[in-house]
């Protein structure tokens, strides 16, 4: 097929692969690309960034001829797997109909149609182009709704890059302050204490203090990712959602629900079928068109509508893009029960596995969360229920073992997400759980 095998030596040991030609890449690269990549989130593991020439299935191939069963999934998009034929054609059969035409399709109202029949919150929709994008989008419908200006966010959960967000997603220990009154702590380097002014910070998964918080009245919107996905795989406590909900209608708060990984991982109705809780909003992207930049907010018609009578700006060139909207309405349509049933006994064995095997090699870890969406922590004791909680992890011993897997032809993010594919069969589960033994003995 092309690709260079795992090399093992005479006693059947595995040498660990070679990535030479992809650094070699990325340092010419550099000289045009800051840093050889176009996304800080990119860097990857510690063997370094890799430059892959395609992707097929469960697999990426690189630019050294190696193949590497893949659980990035494009950071969660590719929940159909590499390049599936259904929505490669679609993508194709609209090409040679156009790309762009400044002005509406029936392929975006296909779209638009198949979300607001699946999602319970769709009863309006707006089509964006990223997470980030839409996420603005539900702040600043909150913000207009209610007439006040604070956000509420939580610890360790992500909703953009931007100035007036990224704050407090994964802070150090030593900056984030007391876990019952956490400061907020800027993402990057350039952002000002000024671009967090309409912005607070608590711990998730405790309704006494999401209570607490609301209850001064000046909150506009609530933001949560309803299975903290970002950091970790953790569910929300029994009670936490609904508890949320109730909290913020009872203090005239806007709850949003970042959907971004969760939105058709945790189920093709989103989480908020999943855990039965219909927020005012919710966001979508990554998954919603395996892997094409699509996103969308939903949410009560009231609310949606804003944008169209309201005086609340909402624009891009490139939202609902044909192209896109096709590859949207074709990975939606894929996305059935049997995909479900199919995909969750590949993602179930996985993760008993992964556990299995770890607590054979003595290494102690949490292997927790869901089907198509699960975190390996290595040094808990027990599952975490919040940021604060994951802080406690070993993240370096867990960094060698995602290296060792990666010489052996698995490729897993250095955070312990891993993502999972219908096309993670169970000779790909056999061939990686394998893979898992080997690191697990390297690094014990």
């Amino acid at each position: 097929m092309g690709y260079k095998p795992l090399n093992k030596n005479s006693q059947g040991i595995v040498m660990s692969l070679s990535f030479d030609r992809s650094a070699q890449l990325i340092a010419e690269a550099a000289s045009h690309i800051a840093g050889g990549v176009n996304s800080n989130f990119r860097v990857g593991m510690a063997g370094g960034p890799l430059v892959f020439t395609r992707g097929e299935g469960p697999y990426l191939f690189d630019a050294d001829g190696n193949r590497l069963i893949d659980y990035y999934c494009g950071m969660g998009a590719m929940v159909l797997g590499h390049s599936p034929r259904t929505v490669q054609q679609a993508v194709k059969d609209q090409v040679d109909k156009g790309i762009l035409y400044a002005g509406q399709s029936e392929i975006e109202f296909e779209a638009a149609g198949i979300l607001c029949e699946r999602i319970p919150s769709a009863q309006r929709i707006r089509f964006g182009s990223s997470g980030s994008e839409v996420a603005q989008a539900a702040f600043r419908l909150a913000r207009a709704a209610t007439g006040r200006r604070t956000i509420l966010k939580f610890e360790g959960h992500y909703h953009g890059w931007f100035d007036n967000i990224l704050w407090s997603t994964a802070p150090a220990q030593n900056a984030a302050g007391p876990e019952e009154a956490p400061i907020l702590v800027p993402g990057s380097l350039g952002q000002d204490a000024m671009d967090a002014t309409g912005l607070d910070v608590i711990g998730w998964n405790n309704l006494e203090r999401l209570e607490a918080r609301l209850a001064k009245g000046d909150i506009a919107g609530v933001i949560m990712e309803p299975a903290m996905c970002n950091q970790g795989a953790i569910a929300p406590a029994p009670g936490y959602l609904q508890g949320a909900l109730a909290a913020c209608r009872k203090h005239g708060a806007i709850l949003i629900f970042d959907e971004v990984i969760t939105g058709f991982r945790l189920g093709r109705e989103g989480a908020q079928a999943r855990f039965g809780v219909t927020p005012d909003l919710s966001i979508f992207a990554k998954a919603i068109a395996n892997g094409f930049p699509v996103a969308a907010i939903v949410g009560r018609a009231d609310l949606l509508d804003l944008f169209a009578k309201g005086g609340v700006l909402h624009g891009g060139t490139f939202n609902s893009q044909p192209v896109t909207m096709a590859a949207m309405v074709a990975t939606q349509k894929a996305l059935t029960p049997q995909h479900y049933e199919t995909s969750s006994r590949y993602g179930v064995r996985l993760r008993e596995g992964i556990a299995a095997i770890l607590k054979d090699a003595g290494i102690k870890a949490q292997v927790t969360g869901f089907e198509l969406m699960f975190h390996v922590g290595f040094g808990l004791d027990a599952p975490a229920r919040n940021y604060r909680d994951l802080l406690k992890s070993d993240k370096a011993l867990y960094v060698k073992f995602a290296h060792a897997l990666l010489g052996r032809g698995v490729r897993v993010l250095e955070r312990g997400a891993w993502f999972v594919s219908s096309e993670h069969n169970d000779a790909v589960v056999d061939a990686t759980l394998e893979a898992v033994q080997g690191a697990a003995k390297e690094i014990s």
